[in-house]
């Protein structure tokens, strides 16, 4: 149909992205459950007091008014929506899911930030985040076969429509079967079942239960044995349009009443299926006159067969993709018809000779297990006892689930017939037939039997010979003098002279043909092309009068599943960055209605449009982009509307285009790497591997992007709704380098109390991918720069990704002003050596190296880094032992040039001197002539100490680690976590925040839920709350450390700020500036100090309650025998919390008293522990005296005491210690949520 009028509606999908739920749920449900009561025999009671029978509970219909009756029973009561699922996602409990293994290998409620360890899911499938709940089974170690059981409550009637939706997540290799089954009566019914392999992430499971009368119960088992320890996750059940319909004193108009008083449509008589409950719609009284061949005692009248034959389920299986049961009974003992032809054979069976007639067949139909499968339907008239040329009135195509599903069709004849029904069994796959009725209408011929011809093939001309002696294969098209292989037709890259195998791939006017779109419907709706003129009134109220011609329209259909109509493509791809669909569409439906495009990628489904609501049914032209897609993938439109509403309603698609999708095609906008996004992505494009998505964000206050402050910026944020899988990749095409080395630069943003990794990584022309540059963590509500050198090969080209790792998911990442030039970069102001050495390089005999701790053999070195504090982190190293250098001998580690400084910078670097004085550390710093600014020796153990150095520096400079070694057996010297920070260095223990945490670590720790403190000023805009103003300037410019306190719950219970390590102090004071703001009295957080060292850790000040808009003064009296570091925890307060804790102007006073007291809500402090644990004691019968008082003064006023709960150590530093003989030992004070 040629396009004409209607508006332009251009948009890419980085603009809009619906949400992925709506189309599954328009896929399962679209119709309203009615939620009328039925009254029956025997009745039970819920925990509403609504008086129902016991078969009325957990059967899809909400007979009482809250739907009470279906709690428990494997969902949560009552849909979301109307004419959504009864479903559970496990958030709240387990909605009556049982566990009944009998080993340890066994399901249990948990999330993924419970098991921070192990092969398990790292997020729920409902959230998307650590947060979220699921049913699992953790690794099991023992050697025998272990099968953990997970049933339903006992559930009783499901409707023949029923589907039961579940997503599950199984580490490829982990597990050796998964099984679903469903139990009724004495028979167990095998829904499903696999040993894989599974891919990566949630995966989706739908199976239809078939009509089930009476109770029954669901089962899904996982197995291990030695070799699978059996890690799964199952997440999001779902019962789809499971309920019978219910009593109604009177039907609507066009709907029959049963015996029981429900109301079914008129075409559900007599199709084989027991829609009312009763079978009233299918008893003699109503389909006496119908013929029914459901293959249980033969082949009845349709005995002419070829290719096809009877079968049933019971036993062990003839084929994995045959059905597992049959409709008519869907019981596996009985029959049903299966093709057994060769997959280039078609399978005919023939129907009796009928008369003229106005004839409606009803049938069943399987295709399963290949994209090749067909069944066609063709009418075969009969002339003088002779067979005609056949004509195809039906076709059905691909691969479709496994599945019954139903299918009508209306025969108008002049002439005596046949009916026809021919399958193609595509390779590994299966076509069934079962319950064949023909109506009361369809009379039988006097018998004339003349062998039948056999209907023509569809589809695609036969492959034609390129040589005479030589046949293409089956699958490759013949064109010319080539045998095109099937991966390579419709790949956007044309093999054949005349374009042949890229015809019939999605592009179309669908003028003479569908252009390679196959309706794959099993509801109530199909896609079809069609002529505007075959519309009828439907084309004048939703069709331009311009319009002429054919295109592809929604249309009613006769399947029972999902009501929504689906079409796909072929095969197609992979595609470039550029590629694009451009369309035209016209949608109107009211209430509800969806008309969206998916893309169909390695069993995944990812939605990249949707129509808007409330177009008013023009038709639209618009471009969807599509983007890169490294795998080949498919392409499909879904569509749902309600026909029997009033009014226009409808919905068409015309004129598909895809352009730009080779991956051979450039424009010269690919070669932008430098870019703001002000405009576009430039060169820049996001990657379809997972579901998580690079989007360009506008800024919605001052400050959020880079630029201009109220530009355009790239952003992540790793818990959107649809966010889902691993990561978020932003990368370019194949680059070719304008220099052999150039500098790439760009400003980035993490923030949140919980936020994942972000990457950069170049892959040159044939290697493998190298990652660059790394960050992990909160780097604070600031934009900042960083830059990575590269190093191309002559004639080489190469790829850059940015890559943003969903390992966290409170915050958000950012990237703007992407800058590339020629030559090197100067050295970074950060590095972690957690990706590369940094640019450093080694003088003397290159002692220096980057290590790890991994594998735990590491000759020497410490046993963690610093960066991570795990084995895993990476530092510099070198080995003093007499073996590799001899005593005096000097190693240098010597960085790359460094930038001239605008200000006076602090250097700050991590070191560990190994316990036995292993000799010196000098640091030099210098524009030319190096000088030696700091020397440390001595100073050995397990802990990484920080050092400090003031720069100033007008021109290039570098800074040289120099390590002379003592001559002592198994010595070593560490450096890791170099940063240079604007403004002098501060004292140890001490901070303003102005430019930075200073020396205070924020590292998340996972045994209080991976949470860390935060850095900002009130200027900044974050979605998290924060203080308008700091305490040091006392406007919003200046800055301060804070924890958002909401974040913290199930998955995390505290935050740690923790100082540098501190020398031992027989006294000294610990000043700071606090700010809390909680919004009510019921939402407490706490913010506690701790001194931990060797010997365990103490609380030594505590505040929480209900402060606003005020910065206090708090302070501490520090005493320690030992090395100690100090720690700013925030917490709990025995209480759901919601509001900021601050921190500023932190002082540590080493040697020093509090003299003065400060206005501060916190506990005192003492400067003994038997001074301590007496005050504490006295505090603790003062209390108890203030609790009776206060309860009198509460009974006498009518009132009651409150139920609030305070932690332990709260009120007093010392009330959790626990005494030992020689040492003070402290429990950790808080634990993750179990």
């Amino acid at each position: 149909m040629g396009a004409a009028g209607g508006q332009t509606d251009k948009a890419m999908s980085t603009m809009h992205r619906p949400n992925l739920h709506q189309v599954q749920g328009f896929q399962q449900g679209f119709c309203h459950l009615s939620t009328l009561p039925a009254g029956s025999l025997g009745w039970a009671w819920v925990p509403s007091h609504c008086r129902i029978s016991w078969e009325a509970t957990c059967n899809f219909v909400c007979d009482c008014g809250d739907c009470s009756d279906e709690l428990q029973c494997g969902f949560h009561g009552a849909p979301y929506a109307p004419g959504g699922p009864f479903a559970c996602d496990f958030e709240r409990d387990s909605c009556g899911w049982q566990d009944v293994s009998t080993s340890g290998y066994r399901w249990l409620r948990d999330r993924a930030g419970a098991s921070l360890q192990g092969p398990g899911a790292r997020a729920d499938h409902t959230l998307g985040t650590d947060l979220g709940w699921y049913m699992a089974i953790d690794t099991h170690r023992g050697k025998e076969v272990s099968t953990a059981v997970l049933r339903s409550p006992r559930l009783h009637e499901a409707a023949a429509s029923c589907q039961m939706q579940v997503w599950f997540h199984a580490a490829s290799g982990d597990v050796a079967e998964l099984r679903l089954e469903l139990t009724h009566g004495t028979e167990t019914l095998d829904l499903w079942h696999s040993s894989g392999p599974w891919g990566p992430g949630w995966q989706e499971l739908v199976v239809a239960t078939g009509r089930i009368s009476g109770s029954f119960r669901m089962t899904i088992s996982a197995t291990r044995n030695a070799t699978h320890r059996g890690a799964v996750a199952l997440d999001d059940v779902a019962f789809w349009n499971c309920g019978l319909p219910t009593p109604r004193a009177r039907c609507p108009l066009g709907q029959h009443q049963c015996h029981n008083k429900a109301c079914v449509e008129l075409h559900q008589l007599c199709d084989g299926e027991d829609n009312c409950g009763d079978h009233s719609d299918e008893d003699s009284a109503t389909c006496g006159h119908h013929t029914t061949t459901n293959f249980e005692m033969g082949l009845g009248l349709w005995g002419h067969s070829e290719g096809w034959s009877r079968n049933h389920s019971a036993g062990a299986f003839q084929h994995p993709t045959w059905p597992r049961r049959d409709h008519s009974h869907n019981s596996a003992k009985a029959w049903f018809l299966i093709s057994v032809a060769e997959p280039s054979t078609p399978a005919v069976l023939s129907s009796p000779q009928l008369q003229a007639s106005n004839c409606t067949l009803v049938y069943y139909y399987y295709l399963h297990g290949s994209e090749e499968g067909s069944l066609q339907l063709f009418l075969q008239p009969q002339a003088l006892g002779a067979p005609q040329e056949a004509s195809l009135l039906q076709s059905h195509r691909g691969e479709l689930g496994d599945f019954w599903v139903r299918d009508r069709v209306d025969i108008q004849s002049t002439r005596p017939f046949r009916i026809l029904l021919s399958a193609q069994t595509g390779l590994k796959g299966a076509v069934g037939l079962d319950d064949l009725i023909l109506s009361d209408s369809c009379a039988l011929a006097p018998e004339t039997y003349a062998p039948q011809t056999l209907p023509p093939k569809s589809g695609a001309t036969d492959p034609v010979p390129w040589q005479p002696r030589a046949f293409c294969e089956p699958g490759h098209l013949s064109c010319g003098d080539l045998c095109v292989p099937p991966e390579q037709l419709c790949d956007f890259q044309e093999q054949c002279m005349g374009g042949e195998d890229e015809q019939q791939c999605g592009s179309t006017d669908f003028e003479s043909t569908a252009g390679g779109w196959e309706d794959a419907s099993v509801g109530r709706l199909k896609w079809q092309r069609l002529a505007t003129q075959e519309l009828g009134g439907q084309a004048a109220k939703c069709s331009s009068p311009a319009l002429s011609g054919y295109f592809l329209s929604l249309q009613r259909a006769w399947g029972q599943l999902v009501p929504v109509a689906r079409v796909l493509t072929p095969v197609l791809g992979p595609s470039g960055p550029t590629c694009e669909l451009h369309m035209t569409y016209h949608f109107q439906s009211h209430p509800q209605g969806l008309l969206a495009l998916v893309v169909v990628e390695d069993g995944t489904r990812e939605l990249v449009w949707s129509a808007p609501r409330t177009t008013a049914g023009s038709w639209t032209t618009h471009t969807v982009l599509l983007g890169a897609r490294r795998r080949p993938f498919r392409l499909e439109f879904v569509g749902a509307v309600d026909l029997d509403s009033p009014g226009p309603q409808g919905a068409g698609v015309d004129n598909v285009t895809l352009r730009g999708c080779s991956l051979t095609a450039t424009t010269t906008k690919d070669r932008e790497i430098s870019c703001n996004f002000e405009r576009d992505l430039c060169g820049w494009h996001t990657s379809h591997l997972t579901g998580a998505h690079w989007q360009r964000a506008q800024s919605s206050t001052p400050g959020s992007d880079h630029t201009t402050g109220r530009g355009h910026f790239m952003l992540l944020d790793p818990a959107e709704p649809l966010a889902r899988g691993s990561s978020a990749h932003l990368l370019t095409t194949l680059q070719t380098p304008t220099a052999l080395t150039e500098c790439l630069s760009f400003w980035y943003h993490l923030h949140g109390p919980q936020i994942g990794t972000l990457r950069l990584a170049v892959q040159q022309e044939g290697e493998m991918e190298t990652v660059l540059w790394s960050r992990s963590g909160s780097h604070g509500n600031q934009w900042h720069q960083a830059w990575a050198t590269l190093i191309h090969q002559p004639e080489s080209k190469y790829q850059l990704l940015f890559e943003g790792l969903r390992d966290g998911f409170q915050g958000t990442m950012g990237l703007d002003d992407v800058a590339l030039r020629p030559g090197p970069c100067w050295a970074p102001r950060r590095c972690s050596f957690e990706d590369s050495a940094c640019g450093f390089t080694t003088g003397g005999k290159g002692l220096w190296r980057r290590q790890a701790n991994a594998t735990g053999q590491a000759v020497s070195g410490p046993h963690v880094d610093h960066t991570t504090e795990t084995t895993q982190g990476h530092y510099m190293v070198v080995d003093m032992s007499p073996q590799a250098m001899s005593h005096g001998h000097v190693a240098s580690l010597i960085s790359e040039e460094h930038g001239p400084l605008a200000q006076p910078t602090c250097l700050i670097f991590w070191y560990q001197l190994s316990s036995r004085n292993p000799g010196t550390l000098r640091v030099h710093v210098g524009e030319g002539e190096r000088r030696r600014v700091i020397s440390v020796s001595g100073h050995g153990g397990a802990a990484w100490r920080l050092g400090s150095v003031d720069v100033q520096a007008e021109q290039p400079w570098k800074v040289v680690f120099e390590a002379e070694a003592a001559g002592v057996e198994h010595a070593y010297i560490a450096v890791d976590d170099l940063f240079l920070q604007d403004g002098p260095c501060p004292r140890p223990g001490s901070c303003d925040f102005e430019s930075g945490l200073c020396a205070w670590s924020h590292l998340p720790r996972a045994a209080l839920g991976g949470y860390s403190w935060d850095w900002s000023s009130g200027a900044m805009p974050s979605r998290f709350v924060h203080p308008l103003v700091d305490h040091t300037l006392g406007t919003e410019a200046g800055h301060f450390a804070y924890f958002e306190t909401s974040v913290l719950g199930p998955g995390g219970r505290a935050a740690w700020l923790r100082s540098e390590p501190l020398p031992a102090t027989r006294g000294s004071c610990l000043r700071f500036w606090y700010h809390m703001g909680f919004p009510e009295h019921f939402y407490k957080g706490e913010l506690r100090v701790l001194l931990i060292s060797a010997q365990g850790q103490l609380i030594v000040w505590g505040a929480g309650g209900q402060q606003r808009h005020q910065w206090l003064e708090g302070q501490v009296e520090v005493t320690s025998p030992e090395e100690f570091q100090i720690v700013f925890e925030a917490t709990l307060g025995g209480q759901p919390t919601l509001g900021p804790i601050a921190l500023d102007d932190v002082e540590y006073l080493a040697g020093q008293s509090c003299l003065t007291p400060a206005s501060s809500q916190g506990d005192k402090p003492s400067t003994s522990v038997p001074a301590a644990v007496g005050g504490a004691l006295l505090l603790l019968l003062l209390m108890g005296l203030l609790a009776l008082v206060g309860r009198h003064w509460l009974w006498k006023r009518g009132g009651c005491p409150s139920q609030e709960h305070k932690e332990p150590g709260a009120a007093s530093g010392f009330s959790n210690i626990l005494f030992n003989a020689d040492h003070i030992t402290l429990p950790a004070p808080v634990t993750s949520d179990q």
